[in-house]
């Protein structure tokens, strides 16, 4: 199902009538994670779909899934300049191990960072901003050229995340969630199943990994994500909530 006619151009896609997006959900919201990447594939057209992705903790069984269907999707990965080392050597590992033939390491504008971050503590007194300059405006200009992109948010996640469709409009893009409606133990079965290795920090006790300054441990019992942004009202990066107005 197309929802869009596709072209050579590299411009987004003008914005699909919703009906077919509904029915789009529909077809797919019994599909399996590979099913889905198969199916945003042919929706937006050869070369028009990519996969983000941090490389953190959750992320290797949606990049697994997507290099049984095409290893030659682009991912893109967001070096923020605060990542973790292990989360470098993640990245390295899961890119030689399943084969991974275009992940691109894009990286915040040198010129915002001098302007609004000169001394790195923007992390500390606007983690908002600072998430934007490093995460979301880079990815805004990563993606242009792509009518769809695959990321891996999961309804068991909860937050803003309990509620995800399959298949959602992002501004002109349309954005999958291959793993929504997968629990957590579909994705635990994945990544034993593809002999993932674990995220290194794993180990340690961190169940979500995003930037140092901004990282920590999750106690037991906690969610996952409560590590992220610990002592703050702040959930999300701005990736989910953001991308789209830029």
């Amino acid at each position: 199902m197309n929802l869009a006619p596709h072209s050579d151009a590299h411009a987004p896609t003008a914005p699909a009538a919703e009906p077919a997006l509904e029915a789009l959900n529909r077809a797919l919201e019994g599909a399996g994670p590979a099913e889905i990447i198969a199916a945003a594939a042919r929706t937006v057209g050869p070369g028009r779909l990519s996969l983000v992705s941090s490389f953190g903790t959750e992320s290797a069984v949606l990049i697994a899934y997507m290099a049984q269907v095409d290893p030659a999707i682009p991912v893109i990965f967001l070096d923020t300049g605060w990542l973790f080392a292990e989360t470098l050597a993640y990245r390295d590992t899961l890119t030689r191990q399943l084969g991974l033939t275009d992940v691109r390491s894009i990286h915040p504008e040198a010129a915002r960072l001098a302007e609004r971050d000169a001394e790195g503590d923007l992390w500390h007194n606007d983690p908002d901003l600072c998430c934007r300059i490093r995460k979301v405006e880079p990815l805004a200009q990563a993606l242009k050229g792509f009518d769809g992109w695959l990321n891996g948010r999961k309804r068991y996640q909860g937050g803003l995340r309990a509620s995800i469709p399959v298949v959602e409009r992002d501004g002109s893009r349309l954005k999958f969630n291959p793993l929504a409606n997968l629990d957590r133990a579909e994705v635990e079965a994945a990544h034993a199943q593809f002999n993932l290795p674990d995220h290194p920090l794993k180990a340690m006790g961190f169940t979500s990994v995003g930037c140092m300054p901004c990282t920590s441990r999750a106690a037991a019992g906690e969610d996952g994500r409560q590590g992220r942004w610990r002592g703050r009202a702040k959930t999300e990066c701005g990736i989910h909530t953001l991308l789209n107005t830029l």
